[in-house]
């Protein structure tokens, strides 16, 4: 049987949420983040090296990162369900959205994150205005007009599909989950996105999304 190693509020809740659209039977392994650093803890490197999450296992077989898990997923128990056909518009809008999720979106929501925690942060006063200078002035110039570039082109896109991929739900949906509610959340006063705060909310009212939270447990996201 599948093993989820589940970090509390991580990219792993939508695995727990792939699962449960596929039907597939899975135990989870709770694992919690250090309340000073939010980082895993070292028990995850006795699963996979880099002690990262998600990660799953699959009796000998060790799976990690989102959208290798999504695939290996697809590919092993998703029959035709998660994975539009190859040659079709869809599959190529499948795998285009597979990687925008991790390899676009997310290092800037992430660059965003940390700079706001630098902003935040105590430090020398000598050095507090160079670094906050420093800092918005990067957020200013590339981090902000990035953020503000992408969800304009999601939001596009949502404007005439239900899903990522056309009509169907697809492993897409599941990997384009965790940037996009993580952001509705912190954003929940910025209406220039309606598309984006309805499609959020249409996954998060699946009932296989459901069963996932109950799974995973309290998830800040949702």
């Amino acid at each position: 049987m599948i093993v989820v190693h589940h970090l509390n509020n991580s990219r792993s809740q939508r695995v727990l949420w792939a699962l449960e659209e596929l039907g597939v039977p899975y135990d989870v392994k709770r694992y919690e983040r250090d309340l000073k650093t939010n980082l895993a803890p070292n028990t995850l490197k006795k699963v996979h090296p880099l002690g990262k999450s998600p990660v799953i296992t699959d009796g000998s077989i060790t799976v990690a990162e989102s959208g290798a898990i999504i695939e290996y997923l697809a590919q092993t128990y998703g029959g035709d369900d998660f994975t539009p056909d190859i040659g079709t518009e869809a599959h190529r809008q499948y795998i285009y959205w597979l990687h925008f999720a991790e390899g676009t979106l997310m290092p800037q929501l992430l660059l965003k994150i940390i700079f706001e925690k630098i902003l935040k942060s105590t430090m020398p006063f000598f050095v507090k205005p160079i670094a906050r200078g420093i800092v918005k002035k990067v957020m200013k110039g590339y981090v902000g007009p990035n953020i503000t570039g992408n969800l304009d082109f999601i939001e596009s896109h949502l404007k005439n599909n239900q899903w990522f991929t056309g009509e169907e739900l697809s492993g897409a949906d599941i990997q384009m989950s965790f940037p996009l509610e993580a952001w509705v959340a912190k954003s929940s006063n910025d209406n220039n996105y309606p598309e984006i705060t309805a499609y959020v909310k249409r996954f998060q009212a699946r009932s296989a999304y459901q069963k996932a939270l109950k799974s995973g447990g309290h998830y800040d996201y949702a």
